[in-house]
């Protein structure tokens, strides 16, 4: 029988039909299927996603570390009872906070909501966050402290295609999510697609012949840039006046910390040229419809909450936040990068999005799971803090990994590779045997998308159903049942149901009356193909616009929020900007895309693009051999040889692991606000190998 289903990979989630194919190599085949965000369009991930359901390299039984540092194969009964043994035994030596617990934003919703009431009731500890911290997270602070709230997109992605003008920071959509391409057409037609990027990207492209403009700022300036764009706005009498004094705070002081930055001296710090930052804000202001949306390329960053707030301050000057036909929005990474920050994964949160140092928040939660609210351990430690505890006096002595590859995607990941190593205990869960898999002490074989029940949350914070379409092999089991068994090992409180409409339904009434309120959907509800937007009370129909008539703060009025740029790492002498990002066929870690051949054949290996006049000048050809390298490591790469690259600036894609991971070389510091890693700003020297 057909299932109506959507993509395993990103947050656009794009709908698809899969059906079963009796006999065949693969269990299912793939279709597009009609939907708001991808009318019927998949790439090549989509297109070649059932290729992952039948790979000879698929985990089907749990494997444990052998005396001779071995993984072997090893029962379900053998793999659970030692790693309860080893909890009771840490717990006791050490306390529940001995334990961690690392999540993925491609966890279903009901598997994150699971996941994070079993750290905190099942193990007892405050020690759980996910990968969307390195994902999503100055966004999330960003939107919180100027709405009150924090959804991506919070319109639907169609309202796009009418717009006259939208600004697109630090995403390239155009390789990592294609199917989005189509909604920026209406504003390429008409001139006014604006794309900040230091590379010429695919995205980037679009904006030639006419369709708009392309910046290139100098990496780590994106702040001063919008800085200075939201000079032009105030000083050149481009402010909604009116929407500014109905409907927002903070002007007065927003004004003085723009006064700075005018167009001439905003070109000297970014390279921008000051004619072009006048024009990028007059297409803005001169439109009847236009959006801004930001992405990982100016948020990952030390100052990428503050970079995200000034995106956020140019669209609330211009009065486009909840005005028809126009707003703010920025585009989530993870396939349920929202769902999965929204239900229980991150360190500081309950479900629904509440506060878990909220008294109130805490008694409604703890009358759902039926314990006490003093049960509930209280808030924990963000992604690279929390990694960083592991192995260390007094820290974390074992951690669970649900979703996530964290020595591929984790900041300057040898340090990471080399905590993990003195845990004494690692458990991953996962479909195959990721880099952080084969690091393991216990490996359980989990679903597959197509293989389980379930809802995810796409970037536009619609909820969609996730549905089974091929039958597991018979040793993997879901997240639910695993968590389930070890409950009843460790004798935890409350109910674990293996049913993932049933874990949804608790999931509703946890997250009743929080800001993302899922409680009047069900599976049931979801079925039907209602457009389901949060927050969803009961006997609501759903929120597909946010802020039409007020925000999410108590005075109902956005925050206007100063800030101030920081002089970001540069290079010096001979060294360049590192900048890292996606490619067309490659998806996060690789665990997956890396598996597909199709999609490997495409760049199956590290490949560094720099500008021809910079590789002039060090003596390095086109398909030579370069490498890169700085105080945490060196990484060899081949040449790509690019006029759309500044010549000060190196790129290298993400997706590798090994010897080939960018993120030898990225940084740990993070965001004061939001805890994000500085992906984005590495500065490294570069010779031919």
């Amino acid at each position: 029988m057909s299932a109506a289903t959507h993509c395993p990979y990103c947050a656009l989630q794009c709908a698809m039909t899969l059906e079963p194919t009796p006999g065949e190599r693969l269990p299912v085949s793939v279709a597009g299927r009609d939907f708001p965000t991808n009318r019927g369009g998949l790439c090549r991930k989509g297109w070649t996603s059932a290729e992952l359901l039948g790979r000879g390299d698929r985990l089907t039984t749990p494997l444990m570390r052998r005396p001779d540092g071995s993984l072997g194969e090893a029962s379900w009964e053998e793999a659970l009872d030692r790693i309860a043994a080893e909890v009771v035994r840490l717990r006791a030596e050490s306390g529940p906070d001995a334990i961690g617990v690392f999540g993925g934003g491609g966890l279903t919703n009901e598997k994150a909501y699971q996941l994070g009431k079993f750290a905190r009731i099942g193990f007892g500890t405050r020690l759980i966050d996910y990968n969307g911290r390195f994902c999503m997270s100055s966004a999330a602070a960003a939107a919180n402290r100027a709405f009150g709230l924090d959804r991506g997109l919070p319109f639907p992605l169609a309202d796009l295609d009418t717009a006259e003008a939208i600004l697109v920071l630090g995403s390239n959509m155009g390789d990592t999510m294609p199917p989005f391409v189509q909604h920026l057409q209406g504003a390429r037609g008409r001139g006014g697609l604006v794309v900040v990027d230091p590379r010429r990207s695919t995205t980037a492209r679009l904006t030639e012949d006419g369709a708009g403009i392309h910046v290139q700022p100098v990496p780590g300036t994106d702040l001063a840039l919008l800085l200075g764009i939201a000079h032009v706005i105030v000083a050149e009498g481009l402010v909604d006046e009116s929407y500014v004094a109905d409907r927002t705070v903070g002007l007065a002081a927003l004004k003085r910390s723009v006064s700075p930055w005018w167009p001439a001296r905003t070109a000297e710090v970014t390279g921008v040229p000051a004619e072009q930052i006048r024009a990028v804000a007059h297409l803005l202001a001169g439109a009847r419809s236009a959006y801004v949306l930001t992405g990982r390329g100016v948020e990952q960053h030390a100052d990428g909450t503050d970079t995200a707030t000034a995106a956020i301050n140019v669209a609330l000057l211009l009065g486009l936040v909840g005005r028809e036909g126009s707003g703010y929005g920025t585009l989530t990474g993870q396939g349920n990068g929202q769902g999965g920050r929204e239900h229980g994964q991150k360190s500081d949160q309950l479900p629904g999005y509440r506060k878990i140092t909220d008294p109130a928040a805490r008694a409604h939660v703890a009358r759902v799971w039926g314990v006490d609210p003093a049960s509930i351990p209280g808030p924990g430690l963000p992604a690279v803090q929390l990694l960083e505890r592991c192995g260390a006096d007094g820290g974390v002595r074992a951690l669970f990994v649900h979703g996530s590859n964290v020595v591929v995607s984790a900041p300057d990941v040898s340090r990471v590779r080399s905590a993990l190593g003195r845990l004494d205990l690692l458990v991953v869960s996962d479909f195959f045997l990721s880099e952080t898999a084969e690091l393991a002490d216990i490996v359980l074989p989990v679903l597959q998308w197509a293989e389980e029940e379930g809802t995810m949350t796409n970037l536009e914070g619609r909820v969609i159903r996730r549905r089974r379409a091929a039958e597991p092999p018979a040793g993997a089991r879901s997240e639910l049942w695993i968590l389930a068994e070890l409950t009843r090992r460790l004798g935890a409180p409350g109910t674990w149901s293996t049913d993932p409409s049933e874990v949804f339904d608790e999931l509703a009434r946890a997250s009743a009356g929080g800001l993302s309120d899922y409680s009047g959907l069900s599976h049931a509800l979801l079925d039907t193909g209602v457009a389901a937007h949060w927050p969803y009370p009961a006997g609501s129909a759903g929120t597909p616009h946010l802020f039409r008539e007020r925000f999410a703060h108590d005075d109902g009025r956005a925050r206007l929020v100063a800030v101030r740029a920081r002089r970001p790492e540069t290079p010096r002498g001979s060294e360049m900007s590192l900048i890292t990002g996606r490619l067309l066929g490659h998806y996060q870690s690789g665990a997956q895309t890396r598996r597909v051949g199709e999609l490997n054949d495409l760049a199956p290996r590290l490949v560094a693009q720099i500008h021809p006049a910079t590789a002039g000048d060090r003596g390095i050809a086109a398909g030579s051999r370069i490498r890169l390298a700085n105080a945490r490591g060196s990484v060899e790469a081949d040449v790509e040889l690019s006029p759309d690259i500044r010549a000060d600036t190196v790129f290298l894609p993400f997706h590798y692991a090994g010897s080939e991971s960018a993120n030898i070389l990225t940084s740990a510091r993070t965001d004061p606000h939001s805890s994000m890693p500085e992906f984005k700003n590495a500065v490294v020297t570069v010779t031919p190998a």
